[in-house]
């Protein structure tokens, strides 16, 4: 019988968490936490090394039998889409325990239990191959998620975590919907199988609508957006880089793992809507996050015109588009979370958000400035760093699949330009206003550790894309064999 490999990293931090309840001491609970994350992290590095990147097959996988009488499995595997975000999601895991090391001081062993198991259930979203065993991991982060914004949050933190977990649970619901009509057409909930049957095209279409709604909720796509910049104000740091870094993904990885293979007559009919509808999330969230103060918000919005061109490289429906899209949510919940993070560490010195309240803090903190701008020049794609690579593949493989949609969200990358240079301007440079106003002390070694991976990613991504693309190649290619019946599109 082979390792269960992937059961020991979703449930690894189950079992710290459980541990965990059982501790008084607040800094034996921060470090047993650290000590559950990091390790958590070696195993994902371990699957990632022992990862064959010619295959486009699951791999590690492990099937038990569930359920029977409904044909539910324990079953996990991961190819080269999911195995990306499930280092993603255990890098960021440890990140997270790092920047709540101060920040966090009351009911810290709650908070690491519930940042625990919502990693936990995160994995399980990611090597989850049975649509049951998916749709419990799924639903059930909603839990976490609502107490870390709902408990360690800000003065409006019981409103943004009702809203966030209104949203959210509507669109599980319609999701739900659409794992039953599947599991009545499949008779079972073996996600490989389902895949590989053939639905009438009217019922792809009403799965479509239903999924889309599910994930874009999640993505967040507009008009389904509102619940985002209130979540992320009111959520504490840690809960912020996770809602950006990983939730958000998990509507992209939706489509990718489900819309597109699983429905594929009615994504190549709708893509023209979807790649629209990427187009206006790209220019709106610029636009709102021009008109920001609040540096929270600013990156909030940014996030859904940065989501915008995820979905837009998906539904190109072509080899570098979707390539681009998938190393896009991996560049996004690098730089994004890098982002949430900073703003996180500069409110602990200033309690405030707003960029009118900063100036010259490149004076009074200049390590901390320096790395500020390595991910705010990441964000905007520059040349070198990460997300250009991404970008260039997304727009590439837009204008082969909708020339005109792809010319309108260019429009999106220089507003985010725009208002990325002028926060760091206005944060970073002038009057060394900052410094006379508040105690600023620069970066100390707890917060470099969480800094230095993120920024190795920023600059490995840019100037060395290669081994990423590898790894998600070859299940791409199928994925588009999937969608188009053969070929790979250009």
């Amino acid at each position: 019988m082979a390792f269960p490999l992937l059961s020991l990293i979703v449930f690894l931090p189950a079992a710290g968490a459980a541990a965990l309840m059982f501790f008084r001491n607040d800094d034996a609970v921060r470090w047993t936490a650290l000590g559950v994350t990091v390790l958590d992290f070696a195993l994902c590095i371990a699957m990632l090394a022992g990862f064959d990147t010619t295959t486009h097959e699951m791999q590690f996988t492990e099937r038990r039998s569930w359920i029977p009488v409904l044909r539910i499995s324990y079953a996990l595997g991961v190819d080269g889409i999911s195995a990306l975000f499930i280092v993603l999601t255990a890098l960021l895991g440890w990140i997270c325990v790092l920047a709540s090391w101060v920040a966090i001081d009351r009911k810290v062993k709650e908070f690491m239990v519930s940042l625990l198991v919502m990693q936990a259930l995160m994995l399980g979203v990611f090597c989850a191959l049975d649509l049951f065993l998916f749709y419990v991991f799924w639903e059930a982060m909603l839990i976490p998620m609502y107490m870390i914004i709902g408990i360690w949050g800000g003065d409006g933190r019981v409103y943004a975590a009702f809203k966030f977990f209104l949203y959210t649970l509507a669109g599980s619901l319609l999701f739900l919907i659409g794992v039953i009509v599947l599991y009545l057409h499949g008779g079972t909930f073996d996600i490989l199988v389902l895949t590989a049957q053939d639905l009438p095209f009217r019922v792809q279409s009403w799965l479509f609508f239903a999924f889309l709604i599910a994930f874009a909720v999640k993505v967040p796509m507009v008009p389904l957006h509102t619940w985002l910049p209130d979540a992320h104000v009111q959520a504490p740091t840690a809960g912020s880089i996770i809602l950006a870094a990983v939730l958000l993904k998990m509507g992209a990885y939706g489509f990718l793992r489900f819309s597109l293979p699983m429905l594929p007559q009615a994504s190549v009919h709708y893509s023209t809507l979807m790649l629209a509808l990427s187009a206006l999330a790209i220019v709106y969230g610029g636009l709102l996050a021009l008109a920001q103060d609040d540096l929270k918000k600013l990156v909030a919005y940014s996030s859904i015109s940065h989501m915008g061109f995820v979905t837009l490289g998906i539904f190109s429906l072509n080899l570098r588009g979707l390539e681009g899209g998938i190393l896009q949510m991996f560049n996004h919940g690098v730089t994004t979370g890098a982002l949430f993070l900073f703003v996180g560490l500069i409110y602990e010195r200033t309690h405030t958000r707003s960029i009118a309240d900063y100036g010259g803090l490149m004076k009074a903190a200049p390590v901390y400035t320096v790395f500020l701008a390595l991910f705010v020049l990441s964000s905007m794609a520059l040349p070198g760093t990460n997300s250009f690579v991404g970008e260039l593949l997304v727009l590439s493989g837009g204008f082969a699949a909708n020339p005109a949609l792809t010319a309108v969200a260019i429009l999106g990358a220089v507003l985010g330009a725009a208002y990325l240079l002028g926060m760091y301007r206005k944060v970073a440079l002038g009057p060394a206003s900052v410094g006379t106003r508040f105690k600023i002390h620069d970066v100390n070694a707890r917060e470099l550790a969480a800094i230095l991976p993120l920024a190795v990613l920023v600059l490995w991504g840019g100037l060395y894309p290669k081994p990423f693309l590898g790894i998600i190649d070859a299940s791409v290619k199928h994925l588009l064999m999937q969608v188009h019946g053969s070929g790979g599109g250009p």
